[in-house]
């Protein structure tokens, strides 16, 4: 039985990374792991905020650039607001879409994209 889907986003610099997705997105890192603890990176480390986790990766091999997490949110509006003030450079919306969702996207410094998405139909269980 399936449970949960955590992406895994490759990033250049876990630092970087972590300054990004926790100082401006509002996760938590939950876990961190180095080969060599004495070195950034690599670095394997696993965030959430809200019961949604993401995990990061600047160990070669983990994902590529430039892909995409799709995050269900209660609330575009006040997300986009919040967001906004922590001076995240917003990279779409909110915008309703054709196919009925209202989207915020935004990206970190590796063009991962991160998409809030109110979805106007029942989420898949």
């Amino acid at each position: 039985m399936l449970k949960v889907s955590i992406p895994v986003l490759a990033v250049k610099s876990i630092a970087s990374a972590e300054a990004f997705y926790c100082g401006k997105l509002g996760f938590e890192r939950r876990f961190e792991f180095r080969i060599d603890e004495s070195l950034p990176d690599p670095c394997y480390m696993g965030i959430e905020r809200d019961g949604v986790f993401l995990h990061l990766s600047s160990f070669s091999g983990d994902g590529k650039p430039c892909s995409v997490a799709y995050i269900v949110v209660d609330d575009v509006d006040a997300l986009h607001a919040e967001l906004v003030s922590k001076g995240v450079p917003i990279a779409c919306g909110p915008v309703d879409q054709t196919w009925g969702n209202r989207e915020v996207y935004v990206e970190d410094a590796d063009s991962n994209s991160i998409r809030f998405v109110k979805e106007q139909q029942a989420s898949p269980s």
